[in-house]
């Protein structure tokens, strides 16, 4: 046993979330597992232990298998910055921004270290639990690809593909990657599986056996709808809601248009007292919000005309006059301040860009990338905060007299005079039961806490889940 690859018939039929209930499947069986993903697309990302970023999706796997999260897990990844281009993470490091045309051609040198990293956690591990991107049915992207049967075959692993019957035309799904597939491509498939079936599965029969059929693969079952889902971090931006809960805490959060590490959210959203509401491109910010997060952005100077765009910044200035709260959070923080300076063009053309001038500072953009875990304490009510810093750019200015939080002792972050409008470069803060308390006890609120430990429980019922749908023995033994 060393490896299965899960892949999708098209982008979002649930592989990262599959993945990771085998993955805790997998360990509760006795393995030491493994994620991996080649190639990912994301601006939710994490820091690693060992100094790296990969996707949001593999850290949440890697918990799922009980490990440290690395970057072998997700050796490329893929930032969009723009509608054309992105920023190229390998093995944990920025090498490039390139433009989509451009990245094909990159795409065969990348193949070595793709399976570099693997091959040391196959090395390590029982067994690797493998995520594709997207779909090998793009076979226009064929050549030189690294994320899906490119890596599959060059790894020799064996393929399960999955189809997400909610969307519909789940058959033409499933029997339309086979007819469109390469022969020694759709070889690498040892079977396939339905997920996020609503209903009784049994109505489902006849067309599970056409599939069977018309492909010749071995069906592995149909797994039902997950209502729990929704509980654990989200990767990609499309699977941000509308928000939740229906607490007396009224927070907004700007739905910008390259917001990034949006889990921030996830631990805020939980908690019963909280009513938190994403407010979308054309929408106002409600008039009765206690406190707006402008959160963190792939494209700080981009994200900040888009939210000009949207008369946010009228919107904010009238929510402060109201006396309300406002956080800033990485780029969300940059955008606080008076100046955003670009002397290379690191996100656009060279030049400084005038921020919201709601904190006395200015925040210069460089070359260099801030990644690390960060433990701090808030300055504010001196509780424990643990988070992760991923940016680029120096803010400084007269407000980082008052700092959000202290870091071994050094102020992080800023605070208005009146103690309002906040900023931090801090992402992950709400994560911790201590720090989420005081924050919220600062406005009068109370914390359910116990946010670790329910993302663990749904982890656990995830993988209940599948044992009780899905021929797991099946899948397991497929694995080479």
């Amino acid at each position: 046993m060393t490896a299965l690859m899960i892949q999708g018939t098209g982008s979002n039929v649930g592989k990262s979330l599959l993945v990771a209930g085998l993955c805790r499947v997998a360990r509760r069986r006795g393995l030491i597992v493994a994620p991996f993903k080649p190639q990912n697309m994301s601006n939710n990302a994490a820091v690693t232990a060992d100094g790296g970023e990969i996707g949001r999706a593999q850290a949440l796997q890697a918990l799922a298998c009980g490990i440290e999260a690395h970057t072998d897990m997700n050796p490329v990844l893929l930032k969009p910055e723009s509608e054309t281009g992105a920023q190229v993470v390998v093995q944990g490091k920025r090498i490039a921004t390139v433009r989509a045309r451009d990245y094909a051609a990159l795409k065969p040198q990348l193949l070595a270290s793709v399976l570099e990293s693997f091959r040391r956690l196959k090395a390590a591990h029982d067994l690797v639990i493998v995520e594709g991107a997207g779909s090998p049915a793009e076979v226009n992207l064929r050549t030189g690809d690294i994320a899906n049967m490119g890596f599959a075959r060059a790894a020799d692993v064996p393929v399960v593909l999955a189809g997400d019957i909610d969307r519909g035309g789940v058959i033409a799904q499933i029997v339309g990657t086979k007819a469109v597939l390469d022969p020694a491509d759709a070889a690498m498939i040892g079977g396939f599986l339905v997920n996020r079936f609503r209903g009784d599965p049994a109505l489902f029969d006849e067309g599970y056996k056409l599939i069977e059929e018309r492909t010749g693969w071995r069906g592995f079952g149909v797994l039902p709808w997950f209502p729990q889902a929704g509980l654990l971090p989200a990767e990609d931006a499309l699977d941000l809601g509308r928000g939740g809960g229906g607490g007396a805490l009224k927070i907004a959060c700007l739905a910008l248009s390259r917001i990034a590490n949006f889990d921030d959210l996830d631990p805020l959203k939980a908690e019963p007292s909280v009513s938190l509401t994403m407010v979308r491109a054309g929408e106002a910010i409600p008039g009765d919000t206690d406190l707006v997060i402008l959160p963190g952005t792939k494209s700080t100077v981009g994200d900040l005309a888009f939210l000009r765009a949207q008369g946010w910044d009228i919107d904010l200035a009238a929510h402060l006059r109201r006396g309300g709260h406002v956080l800033g959070i990485c780029g969300g923080y940059q955008m606080l301040g008076r100046t955003i300076s670009d002397p290379e063009g690191i996100e656009g053309a060279p030049g400084d860009t005038e921020a919201l001038g709601l904190l006395d500072l200015t925040t210069v953009m460089t070359q260099d990338k801030r990644l690390t875990r960060t433990r701090a304490t808030h300055a504010a009510s001196g509780a424990a905060m643990e988070g992760y810093e991923i940016h680029i750019g120096r803010t400084e200015g007269p407000d980082r007299a008052r700092p959000f939080a202290f870091v071994d002792g050094a102020p992080e972050g800023a605070v208005s005079v009146d103690g309002r409008i906040m900023g931090s470069y801090l992402h992950g803060m709400f994560a911790g039961d201590d720090f989420r308390r005081a924050f919220l006890a600062g406005f009068g609120q109370v914390s359910a806490g116990g946010y670790g430990a329910g993302v663990e429980a749904v982890l656990d019922a995830l993988a209940d889940h599948i044992e009780a749908h899905l021929d797991v023995d099946g899948l397991l033994a497929l694995a080479r």
